[in-house]
């Protein structure tokens, strides 16, 4: 069963024939015409649709790699972080056992 086309679309495509329509057309020849425009201005509008579902599926992707990448430079960030942290924490740490055994050197004297 063929989806019947909208009130609209109909509107439009009787007076897009009317407007060619030619001297001596008979209202049936019209008529055919105006379905044949309704038809072709459908078929317009589900191929719109189309592309519209498919650019929205394309947007979504690629913003979710966008999400992916940002995510893992994140993470690249924070590990890279944390290790100038343990670099930073190591000649300290030695600093100071070097000044409590230099202390209890001394004290133990």
């Amino acid at each position: 069963m063929a989806i019947k086309p909208s009130k609209e679309t109909q509107t439009q495509a009787t007076k897009i024939s009317k407007g060619i329509q030619k001297p001596g057309q008979t209202k049936e020849q019209t008529k055919l015409i105006a379905q044949g425009i309704e038809k072709g201005i459908s078929e317009y509008k589900k191929l719109q649709a189309k592309k519209s579902r498919l650019r929205d599926k394309e947007r979504k992707h690629q913003n979710k790699e966008k999400l992916q990448k940002q995510q893992e430079n994140q993470l690249k960030l924070e590990s890279e972080i944390s290790k100038q942290t343990n670099k930073n924490f190591l000649p300290w740490l030695l600093l100071v056992l070097s000044w409590i055994m230099f202390i209890g050197l001394w004290l133990y004297k």
